[in-house]
């Protein structure tokens, strides 16, 4: 299966429009298993709000109300979320672009399984979403740390924000993980921009 997983240094970095972004370059099939909240416009709903129709977006595999944790949101109703419940997509011609939930180590249940080990099930190799704020060096080298750990491959770093040299630099050489850009996010996001980067994305390589 070829495709990526979009993961992030943390909540909030931008990871749903990063998979936009990716899913439109190469004309994937977007997968997020996980949507906890916000279900009347999900992130699969933005995606296909955002992309044109060269893709495809799965439905969630579980789709929580709270905007919570999954172990937490999934408590609420009764759920548990195990991984062996969730199922990649088989047969499909379009790459894959897998969306997880928060952070790396967002827990999915009691049982110790967290993000991490989707996309460790995926095989898929990580763009990693980062963002330069105070502290975001720590949260990426500890995120490249935890996803090396499990010897899974990283095909690179997307920062959403204003280049910051000194910043990406460092996480450069600490990791040894090329950069693939930046991205500006503006106020609004709309199809327009979600193509108009897409095209800076295009030459995207599955090969690691």
């Amino acid at each position: 299966m070829k495709g990526f997983a979009i993961a992030g240094i943390g909540t909030d970095v931008g990871k749903t429009i990063i998979s936009a972004i990716v899913s439109e370059a190469i004309g994937a099939t977007y997968f997020k298993p996980i949507q906890a909240g916000d279900l009347e416009r999900s992130d699969r709903h933005k995606v296909i709000e955002w992309c044109s129709d060269k893709v495809d977006a799965l439905p969630n595999t579980f789709a929580l109300k709270a905007a919570m944790a999954p172990h937490e949101a999934s408590n609420l109703e009764n759920i548990v979320i195990c991984l062996e419940d969730i199922q990649f997509p088989k047969n499909i011609v379009k790459p894959l672009v897998l969306e997880g939930a928060g952070g790396i180590l967002v827990p999915l249940n009691e049982k110790g399984e967290t993000i991490l080990d989707l996309y460790a099930a995926s095989a898929l190799p990580i763009i990693l979403v980062s963002r330069n704020y105070l502290g975001s060096i720590n949260h990426t080298l500890l995120t490249v740390a935890a996803i090396q750990q499990r010897n899974i491959p990283i095909a690179g770093i997307i920062y959403t924000d204003e280049p910051s040299a000194h910043t990406e630099k460092i996480i450069e050489k600490f990791t040894k993980i090329k950069k693939l850009g930046n991205v500006l996010l503006p106020e609004h996001i709309d199809a327009d921009f979600i193509r108009s980067e897409a095209r800076r994305f295009s030459q995207l390589n599955f090969e690691l």
